[in-house]
C-alpha cells in the first residue's frame, strides 16, 4: 500500500479509477479499504444487488452517538464525446488547477474525507467521525438509501452530516427535490388522411407536455413561498429534454416516448405532483381509448429525490458555519444525496471544495486553492472534535 500521505496523492489515485456510473466501482472501493486498513481503520461494504458496485462506510473514534458523517459519492459521469485536452483519468496540474474526471464532482472531497479519517485515527476524538462513500449518485441519488440505512443500523447515531458536493466551501442548507417518469404513449396507426380514426401518440404526448407548460406558467406567476424564495428560479419546474416517436410523416404515430422531470421546491409534496401528473395521463388515456382500446399512456417512475429543507437551528448548519465562517444563505437547484440523510433524521448541510459549474464538463478541474481550503476545513473539524 503506497503512503498517500497527502490529499493530492489520494485524489490522484481516486481519479485514476474510471468509476462511470454504468461501470463497476469495486476497484476504487478495494483501494479505499486498503488505504483505511493501513491506518488501522476497518470498513464495511454495502453491495449492490448486481454485485458490481458497493457503498463503503467506516468510523473512527469512540463508540458514542453525536458524531459527524463525511459523505461523498464515488461515481462520475461519462467522458464520451467530450473534448478533453488532458487524460480524464490522470490528475494533471496546470495553472493552479487539477484536471481530471471527478476531481471537482466529487472525488476532491472524497480525498479530503479519507485524509480526515487517517488523521482522526491518531487523535483523541471526543465523538466519532464516520465516512460514507456511495455509488450511483449521478443516476438518481436513490442507491444511497441502502447505505444510510446500514449506517443507522450498525453505527452509533451521528448528529451532523456534511455532504461535500462542490459549493466553493459555502454552506448550502437547501436544494430542490426531483421526480421523474419515463412516459410511453401508445397510439393507433392509420393514414394521416384518416386522422379522426387513429390515435397519434405524438399528438397525445404533446397534450401531456402542454399540461407541463401550463403548470410552469402557473408556478412562475405565483408568489413564492418563504422556503422557495431563495431559489433560482423560486418555483417548481417541469421539463422534457428528449422525445422520440413516429413512423412516417403521413402515419399517425404508434409510439412516443419521453422523460418528464420535476424539480420541486422544499415545502411542496412530490406525492401531490405525482398524483396530478398521473391523473392527467389517466384522463388522456381514457380519451384515447374511446377511439381504440389498445391505446393509452404508460408511466414508469424514474428517480425520486426529496428536497433538502433549511433546518431551524440545525446542528450541521451550526457546525459548518463555525468551521467556514460563512453566514450567507445559500441554496441550489440541483439535487444531492444530502436530502436522503435528512429525511431519515440526520441534520445535514452541503459544503465542499470546487465550483459546481465544473461538474460534468470536459477538462473538469478543482483548483489547488479550493483543495487547500477544503483541507483547512477538515483540520478545523478535527480540532473541534477533540
Amino acid at each position: 500500500m503506497e503512503d498517500n500521505s497527502n490529499v493530492r496523492e489520494i485524489l490522484e489515485k481516486l481519479v485514476s479509477f474510471p468509476t462511470v456510473s454504468r461501470d463497476t466501482n469495486l476497484p476504487l472501493v478495494e483501494w479505499v479499504e486498503s488505504y483505511l486498513s493501513s491506518h488501522g481503520i476497518s470498513s464495511e461494504r454495502v453491495t449492490s444487488p448486481c454485485g458490481m458496485k458497493a457503498h463503503l462506510y467506516a468510523q473512527v473514534g469512540p463508540e458514542t452517538d453525536a458524531g459527524v458523517i463525511l459523505s461523498g459519492h464515488t461515481d462520475v459521469v461519462p467522458v464520451d464525446g467530450q473534448a478533453w485536452t488532458t487524460d480524464p483519468w490522470t490528475l494533471t496540474e496546470r495553472e493552479g488547477k487539477l484536471f481530471g474526471r471527478g476531481a471537482c464532482d466529487m472525488k476532491g472531497f472524497d480525498a479530503l474525507a479519507l485524509l480526515a479519517m487517517a488523521r482522526a485515527a491518531k487523535l483523541p476524538l471526543k465523538r466519532p467521525l464516520q465516512l460514507a462513500l456511495s455509488f450511483d449518485e449521478e443516476v438518481g441519488c436513490a442507491a444511497v438509501v441502502d447505505l444510510v440505512e446500514a449506517m443507522k443500523g450498525e453505527l452509533p447515531r451521528a448528529r451532523e452530516v456534511i455532504v461535500g458536493e462542490p459549493t466553493m466551501m459555502r454552506v448550502v442548507t437547501g436544494h430542490k427535490g426531483g421526480l421523474a417518469y419515463h412516459v410511453h404513449v401508445r397510439g393507433f396507426e392509420v393514414h394521416s388522411s384518416l386522422l379522426p380514426y387513429g390515435v397519434s401518440a405524438i399528438m397525445q404526448a404533446a397534450k401531456l407536455i402542454d399540461w407541463a407548460n401550463q403548470r410552469n406558467a402557473e408556478n412562475a406567476a405565483k408568489t413564492p413561498s418563504e422556503l422557495a424564495v431563495p431559489f433560482d428560479p423560486p418555483f417548481t419546474t417541469l421539463h422534457v429534454g428528449k422525445i422520440e416517436g413516429g413512423t412516417a410523416h403521413n402515419i399517425t404515430a404508434k409510439d412516443c416516448r419521453y422523460f418528464m422531470e420535476f424539480r420541486f421546491v422544499p415545502g411542496e409534496s412530490p406525492e401531490d405532483w405525482a398524483r396530478a401528473f398521473e391523473a392527467k395521463a389517466a384522463e388522456l388515456s381514457a380519451e384515447m381509448q374511446k377511439i381504440h382500446p389498445d391505446t393509452g399512456i404508460d408511466l414508469t417512475p424514474g428517480f425520486a429525490l426529496p428536497a433538502l429543507a433549511p433546518e431551524t437551528d440545525g446542528a450541521a448548519e451550526t457546525l459548518a458555519r463555525r468551521l467556514t465562517g460563512d453566514n450567507g444563505r445559500h441554496v441550489v437547484s440541483y439535487g444531492t444525496e444530502g436530502s436522503q440523510f435528512q429525511v431519515r433524521g440526520y441534520s445535514t448541510v452541503i459544503c465542499g471544495p470546487g465550483d459546481i459549474a465544473q461538474a460534468h464538463q470536459p477538462d473538469e478541474f478543482l483548483s489547488l486553492a479550493q483543495l487547500a481550503a477544503g483541507e483547512a476545513f477538515i483540520d478545523r473539524l478535527l480540532d473541534s472534535m477533540c
